[in-house]
C-alpha cells in the first residue's frame, strides 16, 4: 500500500485538472454541457479548488450530453495525451461511468490490480439517467441499480471484500453474470430512459448518498461558470441544492478522520 504523501497528492491533483481541463475544451468545442459533481464540485464551492486531502476529479452529464460527447472523442480529443474508458469502449471495464485518462501515467488503486485495461490517472465521467415517477417504480428502479452495480463490482469485491463469505458470493456473482451484466446494464439505461424527462436523475450505477431516490432534473436545466484553480469550468444551475442534498451542511469541514484518500498500489505521474 502507498500512502500518498503531501507532494505526490498535488501532482496528481495537477495530472487530473490537465483532464478536467482538456475535457472542457472538448465539450465548450461542441457545445456540451456538462457541471462539476462530487468532491470537485464541493471544492470548487468552498475551497475554490481541490479539497487539500482529495485525490480524484467528477463531473456529471445527462445521458444525451455523454452521448454526444463520446461522439466527438475520435475527432476532437488530444489521442497523444488522454484516453477514454467506458464499458461500450473498453472490455473487461466494470463501471457503469466513463473514465477520461492521462497516457503514460498509472494511478492503480487496492484490488484493482487484476483488472484488464489500463490504468492511469482519471477523471471520473458521470452520466445523469432519468428516475421513475411513480413511488413503486422508483423503489424497484433503485433495488435494480443496486443490483447491477454489485453484480459489476464483483469483479472487484471476490479480491476485496474481508468476509470470505462475501468474497466466495461475489466470485459466484461474477462466474454466473459473466459477460451477460453488460447486456442487463444496456437494458437498465434504455428503460431509465424510456419516459423521457422524468423529474429525477441519477448515475445508475453509483449510489444517492442519504436515503434519496435521485437529483431533481430541474437542477440541470442549465448551467453556469465556475471558478476552480483559478479557471472557468460549468456547474448545472442548482448546483448549491445538489450539495445540499449530497452532503447536508456543506460549507462545513468534515473531521480530519474523514479526510481520507483512497487505498493506492502503484502510482506513476
Amino acid at each position: 500500500m502507498i500512502e500518498l504523501d503531501g507532494q505526490t497528492l498535488k501532482r496528481l491533483q495537477q495530472a487530473e485538472f490537465e483532464i478536467l481541463t482538456e475535457f472542457d475544451r472538448v465539450c465548450r468545442k461542441n457545445g456540451i454541457k456538462y457541471s462539476l459533481t462530487g468532491g470537485t464540485l464541493l471544492g470548487a464551492v468552498r475551497n475554490g479548488g481541490f479539497i487539500p486531502w482529495d485525490d480524484d476529479a467528477d463531473v456529471s452529464m445527462l445521458r444525451e450530453e455523454y452521448e454526444k460527447f463520446k461522439s466527438v472523442l475520435e475527432r476532437d480529443l488530444d489521442h497523444e495525451k488522454f484516453y477514454f474508458q467506458d464499458m461500450a469502449e473498453t472490455p473487461g471495464y466494470r463501471w457503469g461511468y466513463g473514465k477520461l485518462r492521462r497516457k503514460e501515467t498509472v494511478f492503480l488503486r487496492e484490488h484493482q490490480e487484476d483488472m484488464p485495461y489500463e490504468q492511469g490517472v482519471f477523471m471520473d465521467i458521470f452520466p445523469r439517467d432519468g428516475v421513475p415517477d411513480g413511488r413503486i417504480a422508483r423503489k424497484l428502479h433503485t433495488l435494480a441499480c443496486f443490483c447491477v452495480r454489485k453484480i459489476l463490482w464483483s469483479a472487484v469485491g471476490r479480491h476485496a471484500c474481508k468476509s470470505g463469505t462475501w468474497r466466495m458470493w461475489y466470485a459466484f456473482l461474477y462466474r454466473l453474470f459473466g459477460d451477460g451484466i453488460y447486456r442487463i446494464y444496456r437494458m437498465l439505461v434504455r428503460a431509465s430512459n424510456r419516459n423521457g424527462a422524468t423529474e429525477l436523475v441519477r448515475a445508475l450505477t453509483f449510489p444517492v448518498p442519504r436515503g434519496f431516490p435521485g437529483y431533481r432534473r430541474e437542477w440541470y436545466d442549465g448551467y453556469i461558470d465556475i471558478q476552480f484553480e483559478g479557471r472557468t469550468f460549468m456547474a448545472e444551475r442548482g448546483y448549491k441544492d445538489w450539495l445540499e442534498q449530497e452532503f447536508g451542511d456543506y460549507m462545513k469541514l468534515p473531521s480530519e478522520e474523514k479526510r481520507k484518500v483512497h487505498p493506492v498500489v502503484e502510482i506513476r505521474l
